[in-house]
């Protein structure tokens, strides 16, 4: 069994710096602004042979427990108890304060097993502030530089010492057995049978990210899907800033949500750490399945709305859209009509996409989103055999045959589907490069009504059947 590892200490101590070398990824945002943390947030560890689970968390403050820095100070309390080990990182460079001292009893009034890591010490003039950190009574200070790696073996060998060897290293699983490669061979035989279509894995875990403008509520709609205050929220606009990650289950399957920083018009971005959030929250899209964009049902489909599902259908993700802050709404009926025809007149580009009333403050439409969001991801990963979109193609030629150009007709010959995830399709055909945008159109409105494919970007790809002939005359000459 593995451990968790909290690190913990006053704001700017560098701990984030130090998350980010254990987990061997700049996952935390990092800045010189002091409180750029303010979730926790969870990572994987490895240190020389050691592997952990770790946290970084807020920077710990005095403060009113209403105020942000009190509900900050709440989150890391809960990592603080949630964790085995707490890795309390002081200031070397700086020394210590009254706050490190206060920290220090907290800790100890927890009863678990404390390191202490004295940070920055690579700087000039650290040494006074290491030997301070013994008046801590937390045991010989570690002395690192998160920042340049130094001190690593050292904080290894404190860490198994705080923790014991029994439970630092515990003994390996067993193997897995080796794939049946001949079982591998027949699927891959199976996918080139033109009618194979492969059914959808009801028990692959989903990665979905929740994104939208700031203060939409969307670290208050992953508390109410987790039951419990997970993640930071107020009434503040722009409380998260890192792209946090949490697993729940729905319905015996693993779910992987990203809360994501609210995203503001570019214009309005200026300072950098805010442009680093929105940096985070591009990377939690791209790494998603499903992306769930949240809207305020009260002042909808602002600009930044529309660029937001824009931005997240380029990317090629599937999106479902979620009307938050339902409870508000006084005449639902009239309210959700309108919606519904904004929906299909503003986002042509996204036909047929789920859109979902729902309050993350009373729980309202949860299942119902997660339902949208799992017919989503099964439309994103569809496949449709080879046979079956050549004779629709056929179909569709007769009905509407493609335009000519320049005096002499189009012909689209074959057609396959080269990927999923979003759904791609090939196109075999003459003169791809003259076939007008309208046709594309017909084409792409035809699948996604035909093969029932709402919501999600098609891409279709066009290909010059190559002349068999071509070669044979060029060697003539």
């Amino acid at each position: 069994m593995s451990f968790t590892v909290a690190i913990v200490g006053r704001p700017n101590v560098g701990k984030s710096t130090l998350f980010n070398r254990l987990v061997g990824k700049k996952l935390a945002l990092v800045d010189d602004t002091p409180g750029v943390t303010r979730d926790r947030r969870p990572g994987e560890a490895r240190l020389v042979d050691l592997k952990f689970h770790i946290i970084d968390t807020a920077g710990l403050e005095e403060a009113a427990p209403e105020t942000l820095q009190g509900r900050m100070r709440a989150q890391t309390e809960a990592a603080i108890d949630e964790a085995d080990l707490s890795l309390f990182v002081v200031d070397a460079k700086m020394g210590l304060t009254p706050v490190d001292t206060a920290l220090a009893d907290m800790l100890r009034r927890k009863g678990k097993p404390v390191v202490l890591v004295a940070n920055k010490s690579e700087a000039r003039g650290s040494d006074g502030g290491f030997y301070d950190a013994f008046t801590l009574g937390l045991g010989e200070p570690t002395p690192i530089s998160a920042e340049h790696g130094q001190g690593m073996l050292d904080l290894r060998d404190a860490i198994v010492a705080a923790i014991g060897e029994e439970r630092a290293f515990p003994e390996e699983d067993e193997a897995v057995t080796d794939v049946d490669l001949r079982a591998e061979a027949a699927a891959e035989g199976l996918e080139k049978d033109e009618d194979y279509e492969p059914e959808y894995d009801e028990t692959k875990p989903l990665r979905v990210a929740i994104v939208g403008r700031p203060n939409a509520g969307k670290s208050t709609l992953i508390n109410r899907f987790l039951g419990e205050d997970r993640l930071l929220t107020g009434p503040e606009a722009g409380i998260t800033r890192d792209s946090i990650s949490v697993e729940w289950e729905w319905r015996g399957r693993t779910i992987k949500m990203f809360d994501t920083a609210g995203m503001r018009r570019k214009a309005k971005v200026q300072e950098k750490l805010e442009k680093l959030s929105v940096a985070d929250g591009l990377r939690a899209i791209r790494f998603a399945e499903t992306v769930v964009i949240v809207f305020d049902a009260t002042i909808p489909f602002e600009k930044q709305d529309l660029q937001i599902v824009d931005l997240v259908l380029r990317e090629g993700r599937a999106a479902v859209l979620a009307f938050n802050k339902w409870d508000l709404i006084e005449d639902p009926q009239a309210v959700l009509a309108d919606l519904r025809e904004k929906t299909d007149r503003l986002l042509p580009q996204a036909r047929g996409i789920r859109a979902v009333p729902i309050s993350g403050q009373t729980g309202r439409g949860l299942d119902k989103l997660m339902q949208a969001i799992i017919d989503t991801d099964r439309v994103w990963n569809r496949r449709i055999s080879t046979a079956r979109l050549n004779r629709w193609l056929d179909a569709q030629q007769v009905q509407h045959p493609p335009p000519a150009v320049s005096g002499r007709r189009l012909k689209l010959k074959y057609m396959t589907q080269v990927k999923a995830r979003p759904p791609g399709f090939m196109i075999s055909c003459t003169r791809p490069e003259a076939l007008p945008e309208s046709y594309v159109r017909y084409l792409t409105n035809g699948l996604r009504n035909d093969f029932d494919l709402p919501g999600v970007p098609i891409r279709i790809h066009f290909k010059a059947s190559e002349n068999p002939y071509a070669n044979k005359a060029k060697k003539k000459r």
